[in-house]
């Protein structure tokens, strides 16, 4: 078969410490301006990522023709001025310590768009493990459409329990291209190229990878800015001839692929709570929706909250494979018919706490996804509900420091 990734050509900063350079996720701290604004701070005037991205925090606050304008005036400059050095043909190995002292490894490459679909039932060896939403999609394009340059927040997760790819690297098979702090007390990065030796055994793994329902890589990060180089590509490949397209770097993504089990991911569930509705009246239509049990048995159990009362139902016969696919289906018919509103929440004591301060509010606590069930579950139902599970804190998620060319 034929492979759908390869070793990337990179850009990375030549003299800007990681401090500076590097920024979270740009779909992050979304409701904290005051985070960006340090980040501003710290950047300064100084080459940096934070100059190059568009924080989703200001969606609202600014023209979005502008910022990207900017955005790509930046990369030109930055290219013209010779702020990178470029890694050619590379795999990099990551390490990046988090914030409570774990380390998560990875390794960038580039993936093949072509091998890669975001909607519900796709088959593709590429997919997205949760429900893209497409309204995100046209201003993050708006950006890429004229940028020479991709920078990635995307994480792709393989399923390799025996950890037969990234762990066998060792320290011999490694050179170090950059270290440095990340801002704002979110850990320490390294980055290191792969020898030939060491990328050929890497390869040779993946290649070795049991795959299930053709599903080789799985979206755990970053699905929206994957979607978006898919569909400029797709844009961009009807003004080229087939031997163009096949070339054109646009036709490829960076990423950072990590396994599923690397021990620093831990899988959180996010719950939900209905505002602005009929508490008594919401259980009943779940009731009706559903075969629900109010004693234990073989289905999947809801913790409903009411004010400071908790209770746990059954659903017989579930739909989906897992608990929060089983009451998101129940929940979106729901609200479609009777309008409402449905927040997601981190943490179980703030659904609760919420519940209590809310007399027109019902929370339904989720019970956690195991890792080993991720890929089973994409398999056999398609992209999960949107904020099924989250991969750590906002803290933690993947900072912008590899660049790449797409024009």
């Amino acid at each position: 078969m034929k492979r759908i990734y390869k070793a990337a050509d990179l850009l990375l900063p030549k003299e800007v410490p990681v401090s500076r350079w590097c920024t979270v996720a740009c779909d992050q701290y979304t409701s904290e301006p005051e985070y960006w604004e340090k980040v501003r701070k710290t950047a300064g005037d100084s080459p940096s990522t934070y100059h190059m991205i568009y924080p989703e925090c200001y969606l609202e606050q600014t023209n979005p023709e502008e910022y990207a304008q900017n955005i790509n005036r930046t990369m030109e400059r930055y290219l013209e001025q010779g702020v990178f050095r470029e890694l050619n043909g590379t795999y990099l190995y990551v390490e990046r310590t988090l914030a409570n002292g774990a380390v998560r490894r990875g390794i960038m490459m580039a993936l093949d768009l072509e091998a890669y679909c975001y909607e519900k039932g796709s088959k593709s060896p590429i997919r997205a493990t949760e429900g893209t939403v497409l309204e995100r999609i046209p201003p993050r394009v708006k950006i890429r459409r004229g940028a020479p340059l991709e920078l990635p927040h995307i994480m792709i997760l393989i399923d390799d329990p025996q950890r037969t790819v990234i762990e066998p690297i060792e320290s011999g098979d490694l050179t170090l291209e950059y270290e440095g702090d990340l801002m704002q007390e979110s850990g320490h990065l390294r980055g290191f190229s792969l020898n030939n030796a060491a990328a050929r055994r890497l390869e040779s793994a993946i290649d070795a990878l049991p795959v299930r329902d053709n599903l080789l890589f799985a979206v755990g990060d970053g699905n929206h800015s994957l979607a978006t180089a898919k569909a400029c590509y797709e844009e961009l490949k009807q003004t080229l001839s087939p031997e163009q397209a096949a070339m054109h770097p646009a036709r490829w993504a960076l990423v950072e692929v990590v396994n599923l089990y690397d021990d620093s991911l831990q899988f959180e569930p996010i719950h939900r709570v209905v505002f602005h509705t009929d508490a008594e009246k919401l259980l009943r239509e779940l009731r009706d929706y559903y075969d629900v049990s109010d004693t234990p048995c073989k289905g999947h159990p809801l913790v409903c909250v009411v004010g400071q009362q908790k209770k746990t139902v059954w659903v017989k016969n579930p739909p989906s494979n897992l608990a929060v696919g089983t009451l998101q289906r129940f929940l979106d018919e729901r609200l479609s018919a009777v309008g409402g509103k449905v927040d997601y929440i981190h943490g179980e004591e703030v659904v609760e706490r919420l519940c209590v301060e809310n007399s027109d509010a019902v929370g339904f606590l989720l019970p956690n996804m195991e890792k080993s069930s991720l890929f089973e579950t994409v398999a056999l139902d398609g992209a999960l509900p949107r904020k099924t599970f989250s991969m750590g804190h906002a803290c933690d998620k993947r900072f912008y420091m590899e660049c790449r060319k797409i024009k």
